[in-house]
């Protein structure tokens, strides 16, 4: 594909959120098929989702059949008519290469395969001209290409690390101590090892479970209790029975800690939460709530853990399943964009438009950055479509546009 030197639309990130938005401003209007390119280094759709969704085995998606990158939310049961064991009560949540396999019909039905120019956008320069602003995105690939519209959709979350990592010695081999991110189950031999995972959300269950089937000991250690949670946020988030009073809240705080309250740091599913508690009564997983590493240096070839009650263990592993936290301030793309846009900060968050967009700008984001506007939700693919919603009236509607 050759890259043009101008595009109506450029959307960065190729994920579940970035496919949901092509689908529906399609839906608006077709003739905005050739308006818009999607940049991922990638190549292809979904590539770090499924790659994260195989490497930690992860059976099937939190989230109920209804959310879905297609428009209809009939769709991916319709495609499943006959694989009906591949969706799982409650709520008929999809298993993931049912789930896997719809979203390639998606992308294959709305003609989207060669949307993704493979290139990683490296940074966003706003370019203020009297009569019109627009973007150049500079790519890794050291082309450049000129936008009227940004849409950011990368996820965009920082991972989030304990304070005691800092004082670690680097003196461990580098697949010793590692991120939920970078493990990949289907690549390790655990067998008889001793594994330490910090944190207490979904992505630690599937680790441990993982880790256990293997024929590896876990000791699961949260700094609370585990919390047990269908969905990671109460489905009244979806719609109006929050969302009314979430949105009527004219103080951002108060708006940011209803998100925090919402979410709280992290839940496990019923079924994780029993195969765990299975695991622990035959002696193959420890949990350990409410406990928190105070130091741990590699040592002896294994490592060394002091807790802050005083315990000492060893381990063979350590895995951080610890999360992402999400800070616009940080974010490498935003930086340029920020100065020539500049937005109120609500604790890493940036207060847009209605329709998603920095103000007087047409720079839009999507996922867990806009949850001051979406609610808890904003990260996942319900939240997805509900950015959809705000943002693609502005592109398709020109009485909305900006400049």
């Amino acid at each position: 594909m050759k890259l043009p030197n101008y595009i109506d639309s450029a959307i960065i990130g190729a994920g579940v959120q970035a496919l949901t938005l092509t689908t529906h401003l399609l839906q608006k209007s077709a003739k905005h098929y050739r308006k818009f390119l999607v940049f991922d280094p990638s190549k292809t759709w979904m590539s770090q989702w499924q790659q994260q969704f195989a490497a930690q085995q992860i059976p099937y998606l939190r989230s109920p059949a209804v959310h879905h990158p297609d428009p209809n939310p009939h769709q991916l049961r319709t495609f499943a008519e006959h694989r009906h064991n591949e969706l799982f009560p409650p709520y008929d949540r999809p298993g993931t290469k049912l789930f896997n396999d719809f979203c390639d019909e998606v992308i294959r039905r709305w003609k989207l395969t060669d949307k993704v120019y493979p290139a990683k956008v490296v940074r966003v320069l706003p370019i203020e001209r009297a009569s019109r602003s627009r973007f150049q995105l500079v790519l890794n690939t050291g082309e450049t290409i000129i936008t009227r519209r940004v849409v950011l959709a990368t996820g965009s979350g920082k991972v989030q690390l304990p304070h005691w990592i800092e004082k670690i010695t680097p003196n461990y081999p580098s697949d010793r101590f590692c991120h939920s991110q970078q493990v990949n189950l289907n690549q390790l031999k655990l067998t008889g090892e001793r594994i330490l995972i910090v944190g207490g959300g979904l992505t630690s269950g599937h680790l441990a479970k993982g880790a256990i089937n293997q024929g590896a000991t876990v000791t699961l250690m949260a700094r609370k209790q585990l919390q047990s949670k269908i969905f990671d946020a109460d489905p009244g988030w979806l719609g109006p029975k929050y969302l009314k009073d979430f949105h009527a809240e004219t103080d951002w705080y108060v708006r940011y800690q209803q998100i925090q309250q919402a979410r709280n740091g992290g839940s496990m599913t019923p079924e994780i939460m029993l195969q765990l508690r299975k695991a622990s009564h035959e002696g193959k997983v420890r949990i350990d709530e409410c406990c928190q590493v105070r130091d741990a240096q590699w040592q002896d070839n294994l490592w060394q853990v002091n807790c802050h009650d005083g315990s000492k263990h060893q381990f063979n592993r350590i895995w951080l399943a610890t999360g992402t936290r999400f800070n616009v301030k940080e974010h490498p793309l935003l930086q340029n964009v920020l100065e020539t846009y500049p937005t109120e900060i609500v604790n890493g968050l940036p207060i847009l438009d209605e329709h998603l967009r920095l103000p007087k700008s047409n720079f839009f984001i999507m996922g867990g950055l806009a949850a001051l506007q979406i609610g808890p939700v904003a990260r996942n693919i319900g939240g997805g479509k509900m950015a959809c919603q705000r943002i693609v009236p502005a592109i398709v509607k020109p009485s909305l546009a900006i400049g």
